[in-house]
């Protein structure tokens, strides 16, 4: 990627810090603070969270305990946090805190809304990475 390109990444993000409404799904300052400003490393970690948001909702998909299903949310919580995709990250959370019977009621619900916040974050990491 051209350095001009990845300086597209790491560009000020203003307002995009609590990932509410309306808000971009990757906080881009939180990014370059966690990266150092680092742009190849920016760029690593983007891709390494699209990778990692794959298996963990597939490993949630799969899960057969509460053990499981909590290590999953737990870890793409932790990664959604890591490159500041808040959405992403508080969705994983909820996630996280389910157990027992409200695990098996709420399972679908919490799939559905950490696969829509995985979507939008990584579409917009595309957008990043791709753009020239």
């Amino acid at each position: 990627m051209a350095s001009e390109q990845v300086a597209r990444v790491t560009a000020p993000d203003p307002g995009s810090t609590d990932g509410g409404p309306g808000k971009r799904p990757v906080d881009l300052v939180h990014l370059s603070r966690y990266t150092l400003g680092e742009r190849d490393l920016e760029r690593e970690v983007l891709e390494l969270f699209c990778t990692q948001s794959v298996l963990c909702l597939e490993q949630l998909r799969a899960a057969m305990s509460d053990k499981a299903w909590k290590d999953a949310a737990h870890s793409l919580k932790g990664s959604a946090s890591a490159i500041g995709a808040w959405r992403a990250a508080k969705a994983a959370e909820r996630a996280e805190a389910l157990q027992g019977d409200g695990l098996t009621q709420f399972r679908a619900a919490r799939i559905t809304e950490i696969e829509t916040s995985l979507r939008e974050a990584e579409a917009y990491i595309v957008s990043l990475l791709d753009k020239g």
